[in-house]
């Protein structure tokens, strides 16, 4: 019998990887935050990498806007990125605690 390959939940279905850009602020932020936040930020970010700027399986991720998103990377430290339509580039513009999030 001939069976389909798996199809991952999540992922980049064209085999485009995304670039991420992180704003200098953002990166300041974030180095503010304990080192697991650290490092969960940075996994988020190699999630943008290869599966684009829907990050559903992200603590708390919804949009923003028509090109705004959010996630949780823990109660109080959020992540907010940009990505236009039909682009590769994904810019995440805040990094920090949820109470100074843009939103």
């Amino acid at each position: 019998m001939n069976s389909l390959p798996s199809v991952p939940k999540y992922g980049n279905f064209n085999g485009v990887k995304y670039t991420v850009t992180i704003q200098k602020k953002a990166l300041k932020d974030i180095k503010k935050a304990p080192p697991r936040i650290q490092r969960k930020f940075e996994i988020l970010v190699e999630d943008l990498e290869t599966s684009g700027p829907v990050q559903d399986h992200w603590p708390n991720y919804s949009m923003l806007g028509k090109v705004t998103y959010h996630c949780h990377l823990d109660y109080h430290w959020v992540a907010c990125w940009r990505h236009e339509k039909e682009s590769i580039v994904i810019e995440v513009y805040y990094a920090g605690s949820r109470e100074d999030a843009p939103y």
